[in-house]
């Protein structure tokens, strides 16, 4: 499987977030998996970029029978945190994504992953699935809905999405387009793919993640159009100011998919 490795992820940020994703993966792709995977006795589920293993703790108790996790990230801290939850077994793989071995996979699964990889990775990610069925959520789509409005807006996504897009360390990687290129690379390995729109949907309650991704989304505005530097402060000052008083809310739009051989 060519495939890169994922950015470096704080452990602070995936529990910031673990709670909003939970909410916002797409259960609506769960009635056919589950019906796919019928009786196995023994799941064996590989978990690509698991981070400290949330998506672990969300999906194994949707899932039925014993199961055993192998999880595959190249950040020993946090393989060193990955959890599973109650009655499922854990092995740890530290290193690059291209190196893990699916040997022995029932199901294949990955979080907010395939927005960070190139078109030929995500080729080599569907031809290492194929046959066997891949759950692949959070995906962004490129679309964020902010209430109120700011006129700053649509300069912030089209410079953060510009970002998402960018060539780094000579890899060109999809941002958006994810969703739409890996749909079309596993049904070319006879894949059927299902989609399911899983958007984040954050108000007062989640301030602390609304402030932390408010601050992140503007540092890769100034990082892709440095001539916005300015412009950019002020609206995140203005956008943190209106979060601090309870005001802010924001859909933050994703993609999930499931995979499943036999088209």
């Amino acid at each position: 499987m060519s495939m890169a490795a994922a950015s470096h992820c704080p452990p602070e940020w995936l529990d910031l977030r673990e709670g909003a994703d939970a909410d916002a993966r797409a259960t609506a792709l769960l009635p056919p998996l589950r019906a796919y995977l019928g009786d196995t006795e023994r799941l064996v589920v590989h978990d690509l970029g698991c981070g400290t293993g949330s998506m672990a703790r969300w999906l194994a108790p949707l899932l039925p029978n014993p199961q055993h996790w192998v999880m595959h990230d190249r950040d020993p801290v946090l393989l060193a945190r990955a959890t599973a939850g109650p009655g499922v077994t854990v092995t740890t793989d530290c290193g690059n994504l291209a190196d893990a071995d699916l040997t022995g996979a029932c199901l294949v699964t990955a979080s907010a992953l395939l927005d960070l990889l190139t078109a030929k990775e995500i080729g080599g990610l569907a031809a290492a699935c194929a046959g066997r069925p891949a759950l692949l959520t959070l995906s962004v789509t490129g679309r964020v809905e902010l209430t109120p409005a700011d006129p700053f807006d649509s300069v912030v996504e089209s410079a953060f999405n510009a970002h998402q897009r960018r060539v780094a360390a000579g890899r060109c990687l999809l941002g958006p387009d994810a969703p739409e290129v890996a749909t079309a690379a596993f049904e070319g390995h006879g894949m059927a793919v299902r989609g399911h729109e899983s958007p984040w949907r954050l108000g007062p309650d989640r301030a602390e993640l609304i402030a932390e991704w408010l601050t992140g989304r503007v540092a890769a505005v100034r990082e892709q159009w440095p001539d916005l530097a300015v412009r950019a402060e002020a609206y995140l000052d203005r956008r943190l100011a209106a979060n601090a008083a309870g005001e802010l809310h924001v859909v933050v739009h994703h993609r999930d998919l499931l995979a499943l051989p036999g088209a």
